[in-house]
């Protein structure tokens, strides 16, 4: 039996890019906790290619420290976020945004 289209469950949980299969973000993350994750998200990567660009290596596993903590906040990375409950989903992004915002030097976090 072949495959036929993905189940709206399987929709829900994958997106598909050029063929490769990226998990999708936690549909039961707030709006703005995903906002905050993303921006996290953001700079992280901006960092990791700038540090590339630059030669600096410890800017660049920094950053790669940001991407990490970020996306496996958005449930994108670490356990498959379909399998846990709802409320550890919760607990473990908001754990990761403190641990991310904690990466920040206390007068950035607090122009923004």
């Amino acid at each position: 039996m072949t495959e036929e289209t993905p189940s709206a469950e399987e929709d829900q949980r994958w997106l598909v890019i050029k063929g490769r299969r990226w998990r999708r973000t936690d549909p039961a993350l707030s709006e703005e906790l995903v906002t905050a994750l993303k921006s996290h998200l953001g700079r992280g990567r901006s960092g990791v290619a700038a540090g590339k660009k630059t030669g600096d290596e410890e800017r660049v596993t920094a950053s790669r420290k940001r991407v990490g903590l970020a996306k496996t906040g958005l449930g994108e990375r670490g356990p498959y976020w379909w399998e846990l409950p709802e409320a550890q989903r919760i607990s473990a992004a908001k754990a990761a945004l403190a641990e991310l915002d904690a990466l920040d030097p206390e007068d950035e976090t607090a122009s923004q």
